[in-house]
């Protein structure tokens, strides 16, 4: 599994070293959060929150990201685990060890999607299940509308 996502990167980095393919604000790390991405989506974690069963991946990077995506999604999909506990720690490694290639400016993506899994791991570690998110702004007297609720 490993070798298949060094692989994977290898080949995406060599790509995106023509700054033709390469698409507005392009970081190298992109390309590991995106893996990391499709990693996310493949594995469809039971314990993940409603509004993140699936992480899409940017536009800019699938439609510059060549012929190579289908192809290894299709051997990600391959990738053999017993339970989802070892799914998240799986994905947590590879994302702590990309980190650790990048500055903290280069970070952003990574760091984010890190947050996510840490507590993705934490529901798992304490068996608690995923709570709703609410969208509803509270209303204060600080943001309620002064001309009326429209």
């Amino acid at each position: 599994m490993k070798q298949a996502i060094s692989e994977m990167l290898d080949i995406w980095h060599k790509h995106y070293e023509d700054e033709e393919v390469q698409y507005s604000e392009f970081e190298h790390s992109d390309i590991e959060y995106f893996v990391g991405c499709m990693l996310y989506n493949t594995f469809a974690f039971s314990k993940a929150l409603d509004t993140m069963k699936t992480i899409d991946p940017s536009y800019d990077f699938l439609t510059t990201c060549g012929e190579y995506y289908e192809p290894f999604l299709e051997k990600m999909k391959s990738f053999e685990f017993e339970n989802e506990e070892q799914k998240v720690a799986f994905l947590l490694e590879f994302i702590e060890e990309s980190q650790k290639k990048y500055s903290d400016d280069e970070l952003y993506l990574l760091n984010r999607l890190h947050k996510h899994i840490k507590s993705l791991q934490e529901r798992y570690e304490k068996n608690i299940e995923p709570q709703k998110v609410v969208f509803e702004k509270p209303v204060t007297p600080f943001t309620r509308n002064p001309f009326g609720g429209f």
